[in-house]
């Protein structure tokens, strides 16, 4: 391998890899490649769908280039059909958008059935997905590295403790007010009525920015809540951010604990990994990771 990364997150926007090496011209047949596993030391550390393939030579000689995205894809590439069900179960949505696909989702989900449920035609099966988890059931899918479907809290995850010695070779804090929310408005359009949900920390430092949604008339008022609560949260997750690389690649994973603990005062304390992304290139191996406050994954 001449040089590789795979990118890691929470579910949106989708896992990725790059994956590129030496290639001698010989019977041309990874045209047909559609699936792809990465193994490292034994262990899966990722799974996906072939996106584009390219093989030829130039004064370096001859190389291949694989790229592609999760097993998402295969939900964010097909549409679909729009239908209401009378009550939703999350079997349902299993059996009509997900496993048609050829995707094993995990055992373990404990999702809320969902009266009135739409599926509005034009969206993708990603989602409806996203849609039952993230706004009825609180929970953030995602694939994990065996291409699997997960509909599960995120786990504690593994914990990095990073003393002074750690191999960190680049650091960045950064506090970003722009595009933080302190209130949203969602209002129901056919009964006019109007949720207020506020972030009472942000306004009380001063923070003022406001967002009015409207929801379709199906909407629940559980729904219509979290997506408040949900708008507030996402837009938090960039108030404060760590970027940090580490020599060497797969350090941590999404929804791993980074512990910060040495004696320089910036970015001490305890994160979670949000993004992660893992290669080679001329330097070597290494992690770069996006770091949040611990209760930014849920």
């Amino acid at each position: 391998m001449t040089q590789w990364s795979f990118q890691y997150g929470r579910g949106t926007p989708c896992d990725s890899f790059l994956v590129t090496c030496l290639w001698e011209p010989e019977e041309d047949i990874l045209a047909e490649a559609v699936t792809f596993s990465a193994v490292e030391e034994g262990e899966i550390v990722f799974t996906g769908v072939v996106d584009e393939c390219e093989r030829g030579w130039d004064q370096n000689g001859g190389f291949l280039t694989l790229s592609g995205r999760s097993m998402a894809a295969r939900l964010l590439d097909n549409e679909a059909l729009g239908m209401d069900y009378q009550v939703a179960t999350w079997q349902d949505i299993l059996r009509d958008h997900v496993t048609p696909y050829g995707i094993q989702a995990l055992s373990g989900a404990s999702l809320p059935a969902v009266p009135g449920f739409s599926v509005a035609a034009g969206s993708s099966e990603w989602q409806v997905v996203y849609e039952f988890c993230r706004y009825y059931g609180g929970i953030t899918p995602r694939f994990d590295r065996q291409g699997r479907l997960v509909a599960t809290p995120w786990s504690q995850g593994r914990q990095l403790d990073l003393e002074q010695a750690a191999a960190v070779t680049a650091l960045l804090l950064r506090d970003q007010r722009y595009g933080v929310l302190s209130q949203v408005l969602v209002r129901d359009r056919t009964t006019e009525t109007v949720q207020r949900v506020t972030d009472q920390d942000f306004a009380g430092r001063g923070g003022l920015a406001r967002r009015v949604l409207t929801m379709p008339g199906k909407s629940s008022y559980q729904a219509m809540r979290y997506s408040g609560e949900y708008q507030l949260a996402r837009s938090r997750e960039s108030l404060r951010q760590v970027e940090l690389e580490l020599a060497g690649a797969f350090a941590a994973f999404p929804g791993d604990t980074i512990r910060i603990c040495w004696d320089r005062p910036v970015a001490k304390g305890t994160w979670r990994v949000a993004e992660s992304t893992c290669g080679l290139d001329e330097n070597g191996p290494y992690t770069k990771l996006v770091l949040g406050p611990p209760e930014a994954l849920i």
